[in-house]
């Protein structure tokens, strides 16, 4: 027979303690489950209770799911966009960063952003594309040859505007980033961009609405919007 000391040290009468304390706090969670399920993306926002419990619940998707590519911090690498700043390929709201991790990019059911390859697929030559390239580091501050920069931004004016924007700021509709700032996906040396004018680049995300289920995909993009999200 155990006595009531034995039961204190050993911890025989909190077993029943530590069940009830688990199934309230499954039930809590089915609750908020629940709420999350039949919640807008601005509800969750509105709501500290809910926005809280999805934050956390982000959080661990993200670790789970997206750290592998993205990092533990969300930092990114080349390649993999960084989603602590305000910089958006596809638009930083709620409702569209919650779009795009539920189609992901770059497959039949998503947007398709395809930058033309200039050299592989014989728009421009490699004098035309080193130019440009040197008007690209200008747009940034960081170009060292005005006149190549000045012959690449007649070019760009011709082939690149209609996506990237007149003023170099990016259209988000269109997936083209802006070249007016020093954020960069793959690289903002004069090499990495003549590599990517000269052949183009293709990055593609899952569409992670096919994988995870839709208050998984809700708590994602509640977390990653509060990681560095727009308006």
């Amino acid at each position: 027979m155990v006595d009531d000391y034995s039961r204190g040290v050993f911890g025989y009468s909190s077993r029943a303690q530590v069940a009830e304390e688990i199934a309230t706090a499954k039930a809590a969670q089915a609750g908020h489950l629940a709420k999350l399920n039949e919640a807008s993306l601005e509800d969750i926002r509105t709501d500290p209770e809910l926005l809280e419990f999805a934050l956390a619940g982000g959080r661990s998707a993200f670790n789970v799911n997206c750290s592998q590519c993205h990092g533990g911090g969300a930092q990114g690498f080349a390649g993999y966009p960084n989603l602590n700043d305000d910089e958006w390929l596809w638009g930083g709201t709620l409702d569209e960063i919650h779009f795009t991790i539920s189609l992901g990019t770059r497959n039949e059911d998503a947007r398709i952003s395809d930058m033309p390859a200039f050299l592989s697929d014989e728009i421009l030559d490699a004098g035309q594309i080193a130019d440009v390239a040197e008007h690209v580091l200008a747009l940034s501050g960081h170009g060292t040859d005005a006149a190549a920069a000045a012959r690449g931004a007649e070019i760009f004016a011709e082939e690149c505007v209609a996506c990237h924007g007149e003023d170099a700021k990016g259209i988000a509709e269109l997936g083209a980033p802006a070249l007016d700032n020093d954020i960069w996906l793959y690289g903002g040396d004069k090499a990495t961009l003549i590599a990517t004018i000269s052949k183009s680049r293709g990055g593609v995300m899952p569409a992670w609405g096919r994988i995870l289920d839709p208050v998984t995909v809700k708590k994602l993009a509640v977390y990653i919007h509060s990681l560095g999200g727009g308006s």
